[in-house]
């Protein structure tokens, strides 16, 4: 995420050992188990997998969200 460079602006959670690297690429790291921002689902270690996979389906059935859609515009615009 870091390196496509959709991690500025947004808040999210990692491995713990990457908090650094998401608040220099400009992210707000946050310790939760899952988070979701403008559709980006993230979290942290394997016993997330759970509550990340819960949170992926209730995204899918929540169908498209105008916001995804301009933030993958803006994304391939840079």
């Amino acid at each position: 995420l870091i390196d496509a460079g959709v991690v500025r602006g947004q808040t999210l959670t990692s491995w713990p050992a990457i908090k650094t690297d998401v608040k220099n690429a400009g992210g707000k790291w946050v310790n939760e188990e899952v988070v979701v921002d403008n559709g980006l689902v993230t979290s942290r270690k394997p016993d997330d997998i759970p509550a990340f996979n819960r949170k992926m389906i209730e995204e899918f059935c929540e169908g498209k969200h105008d916001a995804k859609k301009e933030m993958a515009t803006a994304t391939l615009e840079t």
